[in-house]
């Protein structure tokens, strides 16, 4: 068995994994815990009954963190004409067609969401085995097809956060940084919760969240009291 280091020790001493914690506790402890050089990820893991095999219990969408992410999100969108200089404007990173369609089919993907105009997706289309399997294929259910690209982009570079629930029924979304005041990181927590909560399938009977679980990119999990988000 591994040796754990001076730092994980003293992190697990402080954390009880068979517990769970009030919300603001579980943020707190979680700052506490933050021994690293840089500024963490924040990750928010929730479990639920969910069954993505079918079609009917599938969980995904967006939502807004009312403090962001504190990350800097790389926008590509596939615009022509106006839509493209509307693109721009509206801060996005890498803004084309065709041309940026063979730049990615080359390997190329350095571009964290995607947006399409609805004009251009029969172009997009060829990128699906490339962009789905990341999770980056633009979809009307997620807002990612559209012709208001500002909007949108405006959006996304302000904080908004996409999920989709994974094979073992979880959704896991990055809500901010380690360094954000913990008052931030409860109220982003709370946005997304209260966003899967309306995202509830009809097909769903009985308890929808199992658990719900906060930790930073090198520290604990830390399991959250679900009757306090």
């Amino acid at each position: 068995m591994a040796k754990r280091g001076k730092r994980m020790r003293e992190i697990r001493e402080q954390v009880v994994r068979t517990e769970s914690y009030p919300l603001v506790e579980a943020v707190e402890l979680l700052k506490k815990s933050s021994k690293v050089k840089f500024d963490e990820t924040v990750d928010l893991a929730v479990n639920l009954t969910v069954d993505p095999r079918h079609a009917d219990q599938m969980v995904r969408g967006t939502v807004a963190l009312p403090h962001g992410t504190g990350k800097t999100v790389r926008v590509l969108v596939f615009a022509k004409g106006e839509k493209a200089k509307e693109a721009t404007n509206a801060g996005a990173d890498h803004v084309g067609a065709e041309e940026l369609v063979d730049k990615i089919q080359g390997g190329w993907l350095e571009f964290d969401r995607v947006v399409a105009c609805p004009d251009v997706m029969g172009v997009v289309g060829r990128l699906g085995r490339v962009l789905g399997p990341r999770g980056l294929m633009p979809n009307p259910k997620l807002g990612t097809v559209t012709f208001d690209v500002a909007k949108i982009v405006g959006d996304i570079k302000a904080g908004q956060v996409a999920f989709r629930v994974e094979k073992a029924g979880i959704i896991h979304a990055g809500i901010g940084k380690i360094s954000f005041d913990g008052t931030k990181l409860v109220e982003n927590v709370a946005a997304l919760v209260e966003q899967l909560r309306k995202l509830r399938p009809a097909s769903c009977k009985g308890s929808y969240m199992k658990r719900i679980t906060l930790s930073s990119t090198m520290g604990p999990g830390i399991q959250v009291d679900l009757g306090t988000v």
